[in-house]
Order: C-alpha cells, then structure tokens, then sequence
C-alpha cells in the first residue's frame, strides 16, 4: 500500500479519483508543526535553533498519518510546489519519523490525471534549501513580531503587533494618505464644441487643442477670464478641417496571468478582494465536482510569478481557437512571455485552465457565481494571450477655427479587428468620426467651457497595493493577500466605501514610531533585499542561520537602546478637552488605543472612566460625524431611562451612535439607536414582538431582534418575511443573493433572489 499525503481534504478528494486501489490518499490539513504560540520558540544564543510543536488540533491527524505510513510501502508527499508546500512534506517527515528510504517527494503544477501520473513517475528528494528559505522567513518574522509586539505594547497600547511585511504595507497606506491629505487642487479649465458635418449630419465632440500653433497643456487655462476670452473670439467664428491623419494601430493581448496579476484583475474587474481571490483560485486548483467529470482540478497551481505556459496548453489553445472560434484567430507561433519580477520561477507556470476545452458556459451549472465568475476570466485570460493582436484604425481631425489662434482637435477610433477581444473584452469602444475632407466647414452645435480641480491621488485599492509590492520586490506571491488581510484584521488600515484602503488613528502612530527608531523593519529597500535572500537560500548560495543572525543581531541591541530612550509621552503626546469625567469630576483626555481615539479621565490610574470620544471619529470617508450626532441628539432629546426615568444622551461606540443613560455611572442602562436602513419590517417569530433589524459585530453585519436582551433571536443573513414551506421557519437572503431557511436542520434548494 502506498500512502499519499496532501495538504487539504479536497484535493485528497481530487486525487483519489485518479489513482488504483493500492493508493491511499490523505490530508494533513495544511501545516502539522509550527512554533509555539506561548514563548518565541528559538534559541537565539544556538544558531537560532528552532523549536516546533505539533498543536492539538493538528494531534489526532498526526497519530491517524503515522499509523498509516507504518503500513505503508511508500509515503509520497505531494504538497505544493512552493517553499511552503516544500516545508509541510519536511515537517511531515519528521513529525511522523518516516526513514528516507520510505519517502517520495512529488510536485504537480495542476491537479489532473495525466499531471498526477507524471509525477508519480518522478519522485525527488524533499528540497532542504526550499525548506530553509521558508524557515528563514517564518523564523525572522518571528522575531521581529515576538520582540516589537510587546514594545509597542508598552509604548504605544496593548494588542498591538507589528510585522516585517505587515509593517511596510501599513507605511505605504499612511503616506498615501498623507500625500492625499497635502494635495493642493488646482483649477483649470478646457473648451469642448460639439460640432455637426453638413453632409453626413454627424454630431462629434471636438476640444480646444492648441493655441498659435502650440499645443495645450493641461493646465494652460487656469481661469474663467481666460477661457471667456476665447470663447468670445470663437463665437460666430467658421470651423474648418485643417488636417486629417489615420492609422491603424495593434493592441497587444495580455500576458496569462501570475498571482499578483490574478489579484489586480479580479479587484478591478469582478470587485474581489486579494483573500477573496485566493479563496476561490483554492477551490478551483483543488478540484470541483462537475456533474459529468466528477472531481475535477480546474486551473493550475494558483500561488505562482512565471508566465510560462505548457507546450501542451499551446498546442491545446490554438486547436480549440481554429475549431471553435476561426483561423484567423490563431497565430503561427505560441506566444512566449518572460517575468519581470526578481526572483521569478520561470521552471513553474502561470495560470490557466487545466483544460481549455472545458468552456466556463459548460461547467457553469456547478461552480457557484463566484467561483464561475473567477473561472472565466482565467479561461479568457489564458486563450487570449495566445490570440492575434486587436488592429484599430485611429483617426485624428484637427479643426481651425478661422481668422483666430485656435485650432480643435476630434479624435475616434473603430475596431477592424478584433483579435484577442474577441475572448477577452476590455474597455475598448469603437468612436466613430464623419467621413470629411480637409477645408471641409463644419458647423458649430455649442461651445462648451468647462471647468476642472486637480484631483488627489487616489487610496490603494487591494489591486494597487499589490502592484505595489510587486514592483519594490516585497513579498512573494504566496504572501500579497494574507498582508492585506493582516493589516485590516489588525485595525491598522480600514475599507472605505469604495472598498479602498485608509490608515486608522492607531496606524499612523506605530509607523511614525517604526520609520523613526526602526527604520530598517520599515525601509522598502531594506526588504525587497531581504526577499532577494531568501531566493539565495533557496538556491542554496548562503546559509540562513547567516541571514537571521545578520538581522537579528543589530535589531536586537537596537530593541534595548529603544526599551530606555523612547518615552510614550513623546509618541502619543496628549490631547486635552473641555469634557469633565461623569465619574470624578476631572477633566478627561484624548488618547489613542487600538481602536482608535477615545476619551480617558486625566486621573487615571486613581479613576479608570473611559468612553468614546463623539464628533471627532471620522466616518470611512473622512467625514466628520458630528452633524449625524447633533440630529440624533435632536431626535432623542426627550427619550427616557425605563429604569430610572433620567433623560437619556447620544453616545457613539465602535459600532456607531448609541442611547446611554445620563445617570451614569448610577445607571448603566444602554439602548441601541436602529436607522430606517437597518429595518428589515419582519416581526420576530420567537417573541411575536420585536423587530428584525440589522446589527453590526466583529464579524460583519447580522440580524437580531431589537427586543434583545429580553429575546435573544438571531440570523446570518436578511429575513425577508417569507416562511420554509417545509419548516416553516424564516427564510434568509445568503451572500450570493440566494434565499435559504435559516433552520441549520432544513434541507430545501436555494430559490434566487428576485430583485
């Protein structure tokens, strides 16, 4: 019998399919060993020597792996390719103690039969310079999270952390929104006419494009006065066709994508976050159930910077573009690309379907929106690249204006063909232009002076903030998502409405403590070097007890200098108020914690009284909120206690504005305050009283009855009123816009949501 040994149980599920009787296939469920969580776990006077546990949760699946590969002929590890798939088959070694002899290490770039079998027939040794890269880094993060944590606990407030990554992704967050703070708009102004073609009667928009022969920058017309001045010259003025040029012009296909280009374009595209990708780009390597196939690996190993695609793939691609969409979208040669980035594994392949002829229309049916919605674009993205250039004809117009200095300019473009864009739509319009002649007049519809402000660069998107990594060279593919997903877990970088990143109060003081005391943990340069020495250890070029050591050693004495020299006065200076303490009397202060600013008394330690701090919290646009809170106060101004009858007062929490009693601390009673926009109109079905209404956790938005505490009625999702036919319980709307009973013990088809 031979044992075969992956991370997750889908894959396991995935693989089973593919192999005899004489396989058994498993799942360790990722990592089986790690460091401690309650001690630092290396020895830092012994070459750094690291200390793994197996964690309880993971101590059944070590016992069930470990009776299994004593059976065993052969224990194959077949986890991912990368240095963190590299590290879990070496912790699987030697957590089960497998001899040598008995393991098989295997790699796979997609999770195929024919793929599965190829690799079985050639094994390899597990890969320790793979593995002490990945050691290097988990270990040097580590110490770094393990040493500043508790600095900046002491210094700053508790729960903080602070990460070699995570750092530098919050630093760019806080300077962006510096840059965006210190943006001085400037005003300009432009001169469109929309002008008419007498013989074709065509309307077409022109712009003021230069002035005695010099072409307009754009910010040459700064004023209203100016543009007055020539839009009086103009007036009553001929329009004249002064030149005309065409040409036609070829639009590349893009490149297949890599992880961080999967990111950018899912973000932009489909509106998904980095995690969100990754997420699904999992479940669509590991295998989906189709209908026909069974379990089935749909794309190729999802964690990857090559732009390498297989000779099998290309041949593939150019038979299904002949047969399905026309010779004339094919090319003679496969079209070969080469990554930019440093360190980039070319030996791997960039992402693409498992098999082209699987058409996403196809197997649509068995993927869930999301999971179809991400399939395709990769699908798109993969034949596209191995398609004709788009061709398209660009016609320029340039119109004088007689017995003046100005001259228009018309500008259109018509698709001749399509290309790539036949697969792969873009944001790309075919603007069409009259068919004229030079000294043709034209008629003049309606002069247009139009008035513009420089805008200020805009937040980092999840897209951005990758490219941005990218191009300094930190991090690597496998770590873009979970450093967004770090930062904003960590409440040091929020989501505004349009689902960009912002730092919050807490993430511009660590950083200005790291950039000042720090600098290295924080220095762009400093940790795009350190990426590029972990590819040397990689390749086996230096040792990483070396690398840790040449870090570690400085940071450390530096740590204690810091420990003595740093006072927090000087990092969180405060902030005094005209407020005085409901509890003591004294004045109370600003102070920033974790969660941002709140107001302290001046006495503490001798009175511990805290609260939020009203009409200074900023909404997740920067707006202040103190209107929102002088109309609730208007609204609630002659609301009562029901305990003790004192007027109740408008106070805000983490989780918005809320009812307080002003008898506190005497009463402590709290009520929520519901806006029209959390009412669902559903009657709670348990206590026949209450309303269902939207509210806000940790976790994101749920639903409860506002008679809680006295009812404690609750669901994940948005009742609409409608009862299971089956169950007759409430029935809820899901994420994916589906309804669902919310009896966990129902079993009934998800209904789309009509809207």
């Amino acid at each position: 019998m031979n044992l075969v040994i992956v991370e997750s149980p889908t894959k396991a599920k995935t693989i089973t399919k593919f192999l005899g009787s004489d396989y058994i296939v498993e799942s360790s469920f990722g990592h089986i060993r790690d460091l401690p969580k309650s001690k630092m776990g290396i020895d830092t006077t012994h070459d750094y020597e690291p200390e793994y546990v197996i964690p309880d949760i993971s101590q059944n699946t070590v016992n069930k792996l470990t009776a299994l590969a004593k059976k065993a002929t052969t224990v194959i590890l077949a986890s991912d390719e990368d240095r963190e798939g590299e590290a879990i088959a070496w912790h699987l070694a030697q957590a089960l103690d497998l001899p040598k002899k008995k393991i098989q290490r295997i790699v796979f770039h997609e999770i195929t039969k024919e793929a599965i079998l190829e690799a079985l027939k050639n094994p390899r040794d597990i890969n320790v310079d793979l593995v002490d890269a990945q050691q290097a880094r988990r270990i040097l993060d580590r110490l770094v999270g393990y040493d500043l944590s508790p600095f900046l606990w002491k210094k700053v407030a508790r729960g903080l952390s602070a990460g070699r990554v995570q750092s530098v992704a919050v630093r760019l967050t806080v300077e962006k929104e510096r840059e965006i703070k210190e943006f001085n708009s400037e005003e300009y102004w432009s001169v469109a006419a929309d002008l008419v073609d007498p013989a074709s009667k065509m309307q077409y928009e022109s712009h003021l494009h230069k002035i005695k022969n010099k072409a307009l920058a754009k910010l040459d017309l700064k004023n209203k006065e100016q543009v007055d001045v020539i839009t009086k010259e103009i007036k009553g003025k001929k329009f004249i066709v002064a030149n005309i040029e065409s040409r036609i012009a070829k639009k590349n296909p893009p490149k297949p994508f890599t992880t961080s280009t999967l990111q950018q374009a899912a973000n932009n595209m489909l509106g998904y976050s980095a995690k969100q990708t990754m997420r699904l780009a999992q479940q669509l390597y590991e295998g989906i159930n189709l209908k026909v196939e069974g379990h089935v690996g749909l794309i190729t190993y999802m964690r990857t910077d090559s732009l390498n695609l297989s000779t099998k793939f290309l041949t593939e691609a150019q038979d299904y573009l002949k047969k399905e969409v026309g010779e004339e979208y094919t090319i003679k040669e496969p079209r070969i690309f080469k990554a930019k980035s440093k360190g980039a594994q070319e030996a791997h392949e960039a992402i693409r379907p498992t098999d082209i002829g699987r058409h996403p229309d196809a197997i649509k049916s068995s993927l869930n929106s999301n999971q179809y919605r991400l399939y395709k674009l990769i699908w798109q993205r993969s034949l596209a690249s191995q398609m004709p250039e788009a061709r398209t004809r660009n016609t320029t117009i340039d119109i004088a204006v007689e017995k003046t200095d100005y001259e228009f300019r018309a500008t259109g473009q018509i698709i001749e063909f399509d290309g790539y864009l036949n697969i792969y739509p873009e944001k790309s319009k075919d603007s069409k232009l009259p068919a004229v002649k030079v000294a043709d007049k034209q008629e003049l519809e309606k002069l247009l002076p139009i008035q513009h402000f420089t805008q200020p660069p805009a937040r980092y998107s999840d897209a951005t903030l990758v490219k941005c990594l990218e191009e300094h060279g930190i991090g690597r593919p496998s770590t873009y998502a979970p450093t967004i997903h770090t930062i904003i877990e960590r409440k040091y970088v929020d989501r505004d409405e349009s689902k960009r990143l912002f730092p919050t109060d807490i993430a511009y003081v660590v950083n200005d403590l790291l950039v000042k005391h720090f600098s290295e943990i924080v220095d762009l340069d400093f940790t795009a070097k350190l990426e590029g020495d972990f590819d040397n250890i990689a390749h086996g070029k230096i040792k990483w007890q070396k690398l840790v050591g040449d870090f570690y050693k400085p940071f450390a004495i530096n740590l204690k200098v810091k420990e003595k020299d740093v006072d927090k006065k000087d990092i969180m200076p405060v902030e005094e108020t005209t407020e005085k303490c409901e509890e003591c009397g004294e004045y109370m202060i600003i102070k920033i914690g974790r969660f941002g600013k709140f107001l302290s008394c001046s006495a503490f330690p001798t009175c511990k009284s805290m609260r939020s701090l009203p009409g200074t919290d900023k909404d997740k646009n920067g707006k202040d909120d103190n209107e929102q809170i002088k109309q609730l106060s208007e609204k609630y101004k002659d609301e009562v206690c029901t305990k003790c009858g004192e007027l109740m007062s408008v106070k805000v929490g983490r989780f918005g504005p809320f009812l307080g009693c002003s008898g506190y601390p005497k009463c402590k009673t709290l009520r929520g305050i519901v806006a029209d926009s959390q009412k669902t109109g559903v009657t709670c079905p348990l206590c026949k009283k209450g309303e269902i209404i939207e509210k806000m956790s940790r976790r994101g938005p749920f639903y409860a009855c506002n008679a809680y505490p006295d009812c404690k009625n609750a669901y994940s999702g948005k009742p609409n009123g409608k009862k299971c036919a089956k169950c007759k319980s409430l029935k809820i709307e899901t994420k994916a816009g589906k309804l669902k009973c919310s009896s966990k013990d129902c079993i009934t088809n998800e209904k789309k949501v009509k809207k």
